[in-house]
This record gives C-alpha cells, structure tokens and sequence, in this order.
C-alpha cells in the first residue's frame, strides 16, 4: 500500500508523513493537497487564542477530554515559536498528550511558526485540509500567544475562543479591537485568582455595548479553572451553541465561502510572487531602476505602473 492508501485506512503514521510533506512543501504538496480536499468531510474547527500565559494549552487539553466524552476525534494543531537553532517548534509541546491513550482519537501536532505574523504557522490551513481528509471531527488550534497580532486564525477556524486571565484587566482596555472582535465566545480562565470578577464584568460591559444590535448571538464570557477542569464543560457548550446558531443564522456558510475565498487569493498571490516578482529581482534591469528612483528619474508608483503593464502584456492580461 502506498502513504496515501494507509492514510486513507486510519494509520497515524502515514498521517505524520503527509503532514511533514505538506508544512515543508515538498515537490507535489500542492497536488496531493488537491486530492485530499475532494474528500474533506469540513470537520469543525476550532481556535483557542490569546495572550502568552492564559493557560491555553492547558485549557486544550480539557477540551480534547470534553470531545471524547462524546467519541468526537479530534486533531490537535499548536502553533509554537520557530526554534532559531533546528528551525522547528520551540517549545516541544507533543510531551502534553502522555496523558491521551495512542488509539488515534487524538492526534497533536506541534508547528512553528517560520516567521509567519498573525499567530499561526504559514502551513496550518493546508494541514487543516489533511485533517479533514483523515477524518477528524474537531480540530483544536492554538495559537502562538503573540497577543493583539493574532489575526489570522480567524481564516483558519469556524468558531475563536480568545482567552484572558484576570490579569489581563487592565490590557483589556488598551487591547487593540481586532483581537476583540473576532472573539465568539470569550474564555476567562485562572478565574480563582483575585481580580477575576472585574475582567468578567468589564468584558461583558463592553460586549453589550458593541453587539448590542445582534440578537442572536451576544458574546458569552465563560469562566473556567483549566488546572481543576473547572467549567470547562460549559466552554464546550457555548462553542456547540455557538455552532447551532451559527449554521441557522447561514453565518457559517457564508464564513468557509469567505474563507475559500482568500484561499483562492492566497494561492494566487503564491503563485504571482514566485512567477513574477521574484523572478523580477533577480533582473539585472530591476536594479537599475531602483537605481534611477533614487537618483530622482523617477519614481515608484510610475515604475510599479509600467511593471505592471509589462506583466499584463506578456500574459495577455486585457
């Protein structure tokens, strides 16, 4: 049997081979890809974000525990920083799953980051698709706990989980809106620790006010004590909630067209990136009129322009 036959039975290890394959873009990724998304069953996915020290990892690994409650088989991507000397996930974190039985229900995948802003790996939507096609019911994605940059994984996940800590009370006025607002369900953990209650009614003051216009769906703050598992069944909850009100609402459709949407553009650009641009730097005429921007002949938006025009001729681009 070959790698993608064993894939397609449930093996886990041709499971890892595919997932190397793919994050280090071996020659074909991009046509096994393809294959595999023909049978993406569009397993939900969910991103568990936030600032460093919020107990993430922690959290996931209650929440694995609550999906197999319900025989739910969950795949697990966590985004690390990139190591400076192996040029791979930093902080190691596969010693988390000792505690998950090696069945297959679970599997745990650590990814650096390689430079990628946003919070997340460059690869992790393509490895998404793999654990599609493997047949995951849920995927867990936890993010680099960059803080207020963590953006991306709003194209990665149909529904964001930002966790604070109590700690965080002060930040969360300062806290820049982006990181605000792609929250569906805001997550306090550590809550035993003093200051709790006040992050709790200042985020909820402040989601009243911004969501007070959608009836459907206001924006739940969860407390929980990730250590002690404590009302992590309740986190659970309101993502499933979340998800039902989401599918009726027709946000979730319309959320994965807008997601494939960028996919498309993504792959798009790659491609314009490699095909044109770079192959543009390497021209001898390139740096000559870098040349005569900065002797003052010209400029860049007119140079931009011309390039532009030159592409769209010789690939016939009307």
């Amino acid at each position: 049997m070959t790698v993608l036959e064993k894939f397609y039975t449930g093996d886990i290890r041709s499971l890892s081979r595919i997932i190397s394959f793919v994050e280090n873009r071996e020659e074909g990724y991009r046509q096994l890809l393809a294959e595999l998304y023909k049978t993406s069953r569009h397993s939900l996915r969910v991103g568990i974000t936030g600032p460093p020290g919020a107990g993430k990892s922690t959290l996931v690994n209650c929440l694995i525990s609550e999906y197999l409650k319900d025989n739910k088989k969950v795949g697990v991507i966590a985004v690390d920083p990139t190591s400076p000397f192996t040029g791979g996930a930093l902080l190691g974190d596969r010693v988390r799953m000792n505690g998950f039985p090696a069945d297959g229900q679970v599997y745990f995948r650590s990814m650096a980051t390689r430079g990628a802003s946003g919070g997340l790996a460059e690869a992790t939507n393509n490895v998404n698709i793999v654990y599609d096609a493997f047949g995951f019911d849920i995927t867990l994605i936890e993010t680099v706990g960059v803080g207020q940059v963590e953006l991306d994984i709003i194209d990665a996940c149909d529904v964001m989980v930002v966790v604070l800590v109590p700690e965080s009370g002060d930040a969360v006025q300062t806290m820049k809106a982006g990181l605000m607002e792609i929250a569906h369900i805001f997550c306090v953990n550590k809550a035993d620790r003093p200051g709790s209650e006040r992050i709790i009614s200042e985020l909820k003051q402040t989601m009243e006010q911004r969501y007070q216009s959608n009836e459907c769906w206001k924006v739940p703050v969860v407390a929980t004590e990730a250590v002690s598992r404590k009302n992590v069944d309740k986190l659970k909850e309101k993502i499933d909630e979340y998800i039902t009100v989401a599918t009726t609402q027709g946000w979730l459709e319309e959320h994965r067209r807008n997601q494939v949407k960028r996919q498309i553009m993504q792959v798009l650009g790659n491609r314009f990136q490699r095909e044109f641009i770079d192959h543009l730097e390497k021209k001898q005429e390139f740096k000559k009129v870098i040349d005569d921007i900065i002797q003052g002949k010209t400029d860049p938006f007119s140079v931009g322009d011309d390039l532009y025009r030159m592409f769209c001729k010789v690939n016939n681009v009307k």
